[in-house]
C-alpha cells in the first residue's frame, strides 16, 4: 500500500494474542475457519495466539472487523507505540491504531467539539471536487504516484472528522470513505491486489462510521471486479448477486447487476448475460437525477451499460456486434480519460481481430499502445496480454508482427 498507510509490524502488547484466542474460542470457531476468514494462514495465526509472530495492523483491523470488536485489537498494537514522537505524528497515529480505533479514540478524547457544528469546517463540495480532480489526474498517471496523496487526504480528513461532532463528522467519514474506495482501484491497478482489499474494507468501516451502510455493498461490486479479471467466473457472479440483497440504491444494484452480466458472459451464459444487462439498464436510469456526492463507479464512461454489453458480446462470442458497440461507444470516451480509452478501446481491438479484421485491430491497437506509458495499469496489461494472444494466431501477418514489439513493451511491468 501507499507510504503513509504501509504495514509494519509492530512488538506486540502482552495479552494481544490471548485476546484473540479467547474470541475465536468464544465463537466457537476453529483456527482454520478464523485464518480463512481474517486471510491469514492458519500456522502464523496460531503463533500469533502464542505471542510468537507479531500481527501486522492490516491483520488486527479484519480481525476487529470479523469479530466485530470495534477496533479494540488495532488498539492493543497501539499501546506499544505510545511513546513514538515527533516529526509525522499524526501519520503515524493513523498507521498505528487504525481507522476505527482511531476514529472512536479521538472523538472520545479532550479536543471533542473542537469544530462542534462544523462552524469552520471546509464545506463538503470542496472535498467532493479534490476527489473528482484526483479521478482525472487518475486518468493519465502513475496509480502508485497517485496512491500517496490519496492515502495522504484520507488520513486528513479523518483528522477533522474526529474534532467535531454530529452531521458535519459523519459526512466527513463517509467522504473520506470515497477516497479510500478510490484508492482501492488505484491499488489494483498498480497489480497490488491485496492492498486494493485492504483499502477498500478500509473505506467501508470509513462509510459505515459516518452512518453509510451502502458502501459495504459497492465493495462487493469492486471484489467482483478483481474475480473477473481473474477469469473467475463463478465468483464474479456470487459476489455480484451478494451485492444486490440489500436495500441499497439503484446505483449501486445497476452496477452489481452489470458485473454479474459480466460474469455470465464470462462463462458463456447468453440468456443470464443479456437479462441482467437489462436490468442494469433500468436500475441506472433510475440514479440517473441523485447529485448527493461523490459518484461510485466508472465517470468517465458516457453509457456504461452500453459500453459492458459490448464487452460482455465479445466474451460470449459475438465479436462482430462487439466490435460495432465498442467503436461506437469508444468515440464517446471524454479525451482526457486516457486509462479508461486504452481499456476499453483494447478490448475493441480485440473484438475486431477474433472477427477477422486483422490490420484494422492492429491500427486500433496501435494508437493505443503509445498511451500506455501516459496510464500504467495492471488492468490494461491484462487486456493487452488478450490481444496478444488473439494476434498471436496470425503472426505472419505484416501487421501483427509489426505490432508485436509495442505489445511486448505495454505487456511488461515497468
Amino acid at each position: 500500500m501507499c507510504d503513509l498507510l504501509m504495514e509494519v509490524l509492530m512488538e506486540v502488547p502482552l495479552g494481544f494474542g490471548g485476546e484473540l484466542r479467547r474470541l475465536r474460542e468464544s465463537a466457537n470457531m476453529t483456527l482454520e475457519k478464523v485464518s480463512k476468514e481474517v486471510s491469514c494462514s492458519k500456522g502464523h495465526l496460531s503463533k500469533i495466539e502464542r505471542g510468537d509472530k507479531k500481527p501486522t495492523q492490516a491483520l488486527a483491523r479484519r480481525c476487529d472487523a470479523f469479530f466485530s470488536t470495534g477496533g479494540r485489537l488495532a488498539g492493543m498494537l497501539s499501546t506499544s507505540t505510545a511513546t513514538d514522537t515527533g516529526r509525522g505524528q499524526g501519520r503515524r497515529e493513523v498507521l498505528v491504531t487504525g481507522v476505527g480505533s482511531l476514529v472512536a479514540g479521538a472523538l472520545g478524547g479532550q479536543e471533542r467539539g473542537l469544530w462542534e457544528g462544523g462552524a469552520a469546517l471546509p464545506p463538503a463540495s470542496l472535498f467532493h471536487d479534490q476527489l473528482q480532480q484526483m479521478r482525472t489526474l487518475g486518468q493519465a498517471g502513475a496509480p502508485t504516484a497517485l496512491l500517496a496523496s490519496l492515502g495522504s487526504q484520507v488520513t486528513m480528513i479523518i483528522r477533522l472528522a474526529t474534532h467535531c461532532l454530529g452531521g458535519p463528522r459523519s459526512e466527513l467519514l463517509v467522504i473520506a470513505s470515497r477516497f479510500a474506495e478510490y484508492a482501492g482501484w488505484m491499488a489494483q491497478e498498480a497489480g497490488r491486489g491485496v492492498d486494493a482489499l485492504d483499502w477498500t474494507a478500509q473505506a467501508v468501516e470509513l462509510a459505515q462510521a459516518g452512518g453509510d451502510t451502502e458502501l459495504a455493498d459497492y465493495a462487493l461490486v469492486r471484489r467482483a471486479l478483481i474475480a473477473l479479471y481473474d477469469n473467475d467466473a463463478r465468483k464474479t457472479v456470487e459476489l455480484a448477486e451478494q451485492a444486490q440483497r440489500g436495500r441499497v440504491r439503484p446505483r449501486i444494484r445497476g452496477l452489481a447487476t452489470q458485473r454479474a452480466a459480466q460474469g455470465h458472459a464470462l462463462a458463456g451464459d447468453e440468456r443470464a448475460c443479456l437479462n441482467e444487462l437489462d436490468r442494469a439498464r433500468a436500475l441506472l436510469a433510475l440514479d440517473e437525477d441523485r447529485n448527493d456526492g461523490p459518484v461510485l463507479g466508472p465517470t468517465h464512461v458516457p453509457d456504461l451499460v452500453s459500453m459492458v454489453t459490448g464487452w460482455c458480446l465479445h466474451d460470449l462470442g459475438r465479436h462482430r456486434e462487439a466490435a460495432e458497440i465498442l467503436d461506437r461507444e469508444c468515440r464517446r470516451i471524454p479525451s482526457h480519460a486516457v486509462r479508461t480509452r486504452v481499456r476499453y478501446g483494447l478490448r475493441r481491438a480485440l473484438s475486431h481481430s477474433a472477427s477477422g479484421e486483422i490490420e484494422h485491430a492492429c491500427e486500433v491497437a496501435g494508437e493505443l499502445l503509445m498511451l500506455t506509458d501516459l496510464a500504467p495499469s495492471a488492468t490494461i496489461r491484462t487486456e493487452v496480454r488478450r490481444l496478444d494472444r488473439e494476434l498471436g494466431r496470425f503472426h505472419s501477418h505484416p501487421a501483427v508482427r509489426e505490432l508485436r514489439p509495442g505489445l511486448a513493451y505495454a505487456m511488461a511491468d515497468h
